[in-house]
Formats: C-alpha cells, sequence, structure tokens
C-alpha cells in the first residue's frame, strides 16, 4: 500500500483520481495558465504530469538550464489544489546533444544507427549519455523535487524501445555470459552449440547478436536487454531520491508492448507502478467485437480489460494510469472520438480493477510536432466541450465515490499467469502463423489473450501474475481458486512444479498450448510433453501442429466449435476427455482433458478454441463468479467488476453495447453516486454504453 502524508499531497488510496499531461510550454499563448488551472479544477481533475518531453527547454545549450520557466505551473497548480507529476527528461535528448555525441546513436540489428529527430534514439546505458543525463536530472530536481505541488517523480518515459546493439553493448553481455557460465565448454553443452558449428574454443569468439539463430542465445539476450532497462530506472531512481521528500513517490511511464521491457523488474524500483491504457474507441468497445490484438492499443474490450490487469501486476499492487485517450489516440487515420458514455464506461474499468489515477494524454490537443491529431481534453480551440464536459461529469462522480473506492482492492476470479521469457522465445521463433502463413510474432500475447478473453466471456474477475511473481503455491492458492497457465513455453522444474503443487492443494489449473515445453535456458526439453505436469494430469503429447485452417472440435460425435493456430497432439492416458478433433489426422487426439489431482485438478487445452468453445471450457472448471452475487443472469455484453474495501464490496457493472440492455438485481444495491437505492429483483435499464457503480446494502 502507497501511504502519503499531508494536506495536498495525500494519498493514492483515498479514491480514483482525474489527471491529465499538462504542457504549458507547447501552447501558443502560455499566459492563459490560470484558465487552464481553474477548467482542471471545475472538471475535478486534482493531478498533472509535466516536464518529461523538453530537455532541450530545460537546457537549450549544453551545460546552460532555463530552469523558472516551470515555476509559474508548479506554483499555480499549488494554489489551486492540483497535485503534480514531473518528469525527468531524459528520454527525449536535445539537438545539441546528438550532434556533439552521435557515437551515441543506438545501432539497430542490422548495423543502422537510428537517426535523431523522433525520441528515445540515445543508447541509455553509455556512460557519456549517463553524464549528461545525470546533469540535468539534479538540475530539474534540485530546482523542484521538494515544491510543494510535487507528489511523484516520473522517471524517463516508456523506456525500453530499441534493443541496443551498439559495441561496447554487445561486449558487456559477452562478459555476463562468460561470468554466468565460466568456462566455454559449459556455454557449448547448456546452448547446444554443436550445431551448425557453433561450438567457441574463446570468449571473443561468441558472435554479435545481430547474426544469432540460437534460441538459448536469444533468450539470454533478451533477458539482458530487460535487465539494461531496469537498470537505468533503478540509476535515475538512485538520484532522485536525494531530491524528494520522504512522500513523494517515484514511477515510471511503462508502454508494456515494448521490447526491451521486464515490467516486474522495473516495477522494484519504484514506489508504485504507472503505465499507457490506451484503446481505440467507438465500436471497438462493442463486447461483440474480437479485436486483432498485438498493438500498442487494445482493440476490444476484452484487451481493454487485461491491460489494467498488467498493469496491477506489476507490483501486484494499485497503480497509475499515466496515459489514456480522451478524444482520440495516435495519428489522424486512428482518429475515432468516443461515443457518448465511452470515457466514462472505461475510468471506471480502470478504477475497478485498482487504477488510482486515470490521466488523460493530454489536457489540450497539439498545435505543433507529431501527433497533431492525438485529441486532448481540449480541441485546437482551447474551448471546454463535450469531451470536457463528459469528463468533467466523471469527475463529479470520483469525487462522489471516493468514500466507497478509497483503499479499495479489486476481487478475481480466476488468475492467468505471464511470463517475459516465453513472450521473448515467442517473438524469437512464433508457433503461430499470422496473414500469408508469416510468422506472428505476437503469439505469446494472441494465446494468453484468446484465454484472458475466455474467461471475461465466462463472467470471471481475471487477475494476472507474473512468473518470476510465482513463490509459494500456498499463497497462490489462496489468490486464485483458478489458474491459467497457456503459452509457458519455456519454463524452469520450479515453476512447474509450484503449479502442480497449486493443483494437489486443491487449486483447478488451466494448462494451455505450448506450456513446458523448454526450459528456462530455452532448450527443448528431452522428456515428453508437458513436463512436469503432464503426469499429473494423466496426459502427454509427442507431437504437435500449426493447422492453416480451424479444425471442428466435436464432443460426443457432434461439432460444437473450432480450434484454431495450434494443436498439441495430446494423448489421453488416465485424464479424461472432453473434447477431441473431427480430422482424418488430429482425430486420434484429444483436444481438452481432465484430471483429477490431490484437492484439485488439472484440465489441458491442446489448442486455442473459438471464443464460446473457450468461454464454456473456462466456465466449466472455475465455477460461478462472484457476480452471480449481484446478477443472476448476465447479459451478453455485460460486464461485472467488484471491489472490497474498509465500508464493503462495490459494484461496476458496464453495457459494452449499443443497445439498451435490461438487468435483474440479485441483490439490494446503491449508487456510490447519488446513493439511489435499488432493491432486489429490480429490473434495471443500462443505456448504450453506460456504466453503474453501486455498493453493497
Amino acid at each position: 500500500m502507497i501511504e502519503m502524508t499531508g494536506g495536498a499531497r495525500g494519498s493514492w488510496d483515498r479514491g480514483p483520481r482525474l489527471g491529465a499531461a499538462y504542457y504549458n510550454e507547447y501552447l501558443p499563448d502560455p499566459s492563459r495558465l490560470e484558465t487552464d488551472l481553474q477548467l482542471m479544477v471545475d472538471a475535478g481533475i486534482t493531478c498533472i504530469r509535466v516536464g518529461e518531453s523538453v530537455w532541450s527547454t530545460w537546457e537549450p545549450r549544453d551545460g546552460e538550464f532555463d530552469l523558472e520557466w516551470l515555476a509559474p505551473v508548479l506554483d499555480g497548480a499549488a494554489e489551486h489544489g492540483i497535485d503534480v507529476i514531473l518528469g525527468t527528461p531524459t528520454y527525449a535528448v536535445p539537438p545539441w546533444l546528438s550532434r556533439r555525441h552521435p557515437e551515441l546513436a543506438v545501432v539497430r540489428k542490422d548495423g543502422s544507427s537510428v537517426p535523431w529527430g523522433a525520441r528515445q534514439e540515445i543508447d541509455y546505458t553509455s556512460e557519456v549519455f549517463r553524464g549528461y543525463a545525470e546533469r540535468v536530472i539534479r538540475a530539474v530536481l534540485g530546482r523542484y523535487g521538494r515544491h510543494p505541488a510535487v507528489i511523484g517523480i516520473q522517471l524517463d518515459n516508456e523506456a525500453g524501445l530499441h534493443l541496443i546493439h551498439n559495441a561496447h553493448v554487445v561486449e558487456r553481455f559477452r562478459r555476463g555470459v562468460a561470468e554466468q557460465y565460466g568456462d566455454v565448454e559449459t556455454l557449448n553443452r547448456e546452448w547446444g552449440l554443436t550445431y551448425w558449428s557453433h561450438r567457441i574454443s574463446a570468449w571473443d569468439e561468441l558472435w554479435a547478436p545481430s547474426g544469432n539463430t540460437t534460441p538459448a542465445y536469444d533468450l539470454a539476450w533478451r533477458r539482458f536487454q530487460a535487465e539494461l532497462t531496469a537498470d537505468f530506472i533503478g540509476w535515475q531512481a538512485g538520484i532522485a531520491r536525494e531530491y524528494i521528500a520522504d512522500d513523494t513517490v517515484l514511477t515510471t511511464c511503462i508502454a508494456y508492448q515494448r521490447p526491451a521491457m521486464d515490467d516486474v523488474a522495473v516495477g522494484a524500483h519504484l514506489d508504485i507502478a504507472s503505465g499507457n491504457a490506451y484503446y481505440l474507441a467507438q465500436d471497438s468497445l462493442d463486447y461483440a467485437r474480437e479485436g486483432a490484438g498485438g498493438q500498442w492499443y487494445a482493440d476490444d474490450v476484452p484487451q481493454l480489460i487485461l491491460s489494467a490487469e498488467r498493469m496491477r501486476a506489476t507490483k501486484q499492487a494499485p497503480f497509475l494510469v499515466t496515459e489514456t485517450g480522451a478524444a482520440s489516440i495516435g495519428g489522424a487515420w486512428l482518429t475515432r472520438p468516443p461515443y457518448d458514455g465511452q470515457l466514462a464506461q472505461v475510468a471506471w474499468l480502470l478504477a475497478a480493477r485498482g487504477a488510482r489515477l486515470v490521466s488523460y494524454w493530454h489536457w489540450h490537443t497539439l498545435h505543433s510536432g507529431a501527433e497533431v491529431h492525438w485529441g486532448g481534453i481540449l480541441g485546437h480551440d482551447l474551448r471546454p466541450g463535450r469531451v470536457y464536459d463528459e469528463i468533467a461529469e466523471l469527475g463529479r462522480q470520483f469525487a462522489a465515490a471516493s468514500e466507497w473506492v478509497a483503499d479499495a482492492e479489486p476481487d478475481a476470479d480466476i488468475g492467468i499467469v505471464y511470463a517475459h521469457d516465453s513472450e521473448w522465445m515467442m517473438t524469437f521463433e512464433p508457433p503461430l502463423p499470422g496473414p500469408g502463413d508469416a510468422p506472428d510474432r505476437g503469439s505469446y500475447a494472441r494465446i494468453v489473450g484468446a484465454f484472458g478473453r475466455a474467461a471475461i466471456d465466462a463472467g470471471l474477475q481475471v487477475g494476472y501474475v507474473n512468473e518470476r511473481q510465482l513463490k509459494d503455491a500456498v499463497e497462490l492458492v489462496s489468490r486464485f481458486p483458478t489458474l491459467i497457465v497457456a503459452g509457458l513455453f519455456a519454463a524452469s522444474d520450479r515453476t512447474l512444479e509450484i503449479l502442480a503443487e497449486y493443483a494437489r492443494l486443491g487449486g483447478r489449473l488451466i494448462v494451455g498450448p505450448r506450456t513446458g515445453y523448454a526450459d528456462d535456458q530455452g532448450r527443448m526439453r528431452v522428456s515428453t510433453a508437458p513436463a512436469v505436469l503432464g503426469p499429473l494430469a494423466g496426459v502427454a503429447y509427442r507431437e504437435f501442429a500449426a493447422p492453416p485452417q480451424p479444425v471442428p472440435l466435436e464432443r460426443d460425435g457432434a461439432v460444437v466449435g473450432e480450434g484454431r493456430g495450434w494443436i498439441d497432439a495430446l494423448e489421453p492416458g488416465e485424464a479424461e476427455v472432453l473434447l477431441g478433433y473431427r480430422h482424418p489426422l488430429y482425430g486420434r487426439w484429444a483436444a481438452v482433458t481432465r484430471r483429477a489431482v490431490g484437492e484439485g485438478e488439472i484440465t489441458v487445452v491442446g489448442t486455442l478454441p473459438d471464443r464460446d468453445s473457450a468461454a464454456r471450457v473456462i466456465a466449466d472448471v472455475s465455477g460461478p463468479p462472484r457476480s452471480l452475487a449481484l446478477l443472476g443472469d448476465r447479459p451478453r455484453g455485460v460486464t461485472v467488476h467488484s471491489l472490497i474495501g474498509p465500508r464493503g464490496r462495490v459494484w461496476v457493472v458496464h453495457n459494452w453495447s449499443p443497445n439498451l440492455t435490461e438487468i435483474e438485481l440479485a441483490s439490494s444495491v446503491a449508487s456510490v453516486v447519488d446513493e439511489a437505492v435499488l432493491e432486489k429483483g429490480s429490473v434495471v435499464g443500462l443505456a448504450a454504453w453506460d456504466v453503474r457503480v453501486w455498493r453493497e446494502v
């Protein structure tokens, strides 16, 4: 729990808050500061994020600092009771630094350099770069780190964009490998370097990663790159703590799709996790839609829900949404302003899953630069309109609900294991085909997302747990009565044994495709798959396939759905077969099996079932969701999330649909917004894109 003291500094546990990125320095008329701050107060916006993108404004020339331009913004925020998250500007370097040190440009895998002209072009592992970065961090935080408005410091921004192939980084990687393995013969054996004459006789023969084709090498390289990112954030955290009060929190804005990002490792350096929660609005928020996935934004409702769960899982604690969309996101071609009600829907969803701050990027739509179509709360005319009015109403709702939602923890009916190692290995060699039989390098997210969507379709509240957070089976059973582990391709024996013990202790374990096939070094196992779990589950497989077309699923001779993308050819031993295939080859194998294990059970799913079939499988395993206490019958397109706080349970009910939908209450509730009471048995009409927030009575 993140606790803070003081008046305006407040606590992140006092309830959901609204915020915005505010760049007064970008405005054509910066003198409108007072107008903007008053509009924020009127809309219930209580936190702004500033300063992270403008190193060349802080330091226009080498060693020449201009620090006073931000003083009116921070002083004005304090006067209006608005808190501030101040960012270090190290992700967007000034042109003078790039010109003076061209050798700092990131070198790509193909040997080319990232040209200056966007952002994040610099090798942040370089001691030369860190000298300049430390100087600007100390200057900015030395001036403002203890300003009365500043309650948080954002370290850098969206780190991990590039895999850095600069020569000194590759050499550092070689030294790390040598230290880990001790001698070249051990490395030759552990990585299987006999293949294609890759055996080395001296450490300087370890080739550059740009030409690598060995899976174990690639996994080590990806881990190393993620460690560099975490080290960079930790390095900044060490500097920042010298300049801030004890109750000022450290965070960073995490873009979870970055290739060099291990959010749990980064989160270890933070007081509270923060991240992006971008999504496509309009019809992409129709629950009936099944999006493509794999983007930096969610393009359907389950993906949006799962993105919130990823943020919470970073520290298994409340989190901040430092960026989400207001009017639109991205370039002009993605302009899809939200339908009426959708801003409130998304904000309440994020709050229901643990967000203590929902901050919009950004306050005003930019008039110049690369993101002029990224719609802010105010448009280019800088006048309040429909978006501002809806956010102002949301601010009123958040304020009214604060006493009920403050310090509340989200419920979870089912857990999903997420694993960076498996994600990186599937990026290296994807198991799923994409369009035109091209490899789908988003295969891991596609597999995990399919099972997550199925759980949400079954009416279950989902909670992520990162593989690195699996410490104890007893604790895991206490948190999640049902647990999904799908696509866990690269896993240690210890991880698999924890999952096995989870089932023995009473957990209902759902094992999805590709789980337990490789070990934690990226080597294919000698044992029959799935390793460790297979004997307990009473099933094994020796063959697998990536069928280009769906394969019919059948039960008792009738076709009931289809399997897509992948097949683990399950050979049932003592397991019960729940689903099979109708196919001349695959028909000899099982698609879904189940077996009782100790006090629990293991269900093995060898394919990616279609949406309805997957939801039925997971619903059958997990049992009734908590939402039955509120809605005995949940119409399709309606989701129910709940939180438990000191004053009881709060229900957040969404209608992700363009149509009026009716629900019947299985218990009495009262609105946390206006205290209107609804009795058990009441039939409530949910309008298109509606959200209701109720408390138990």
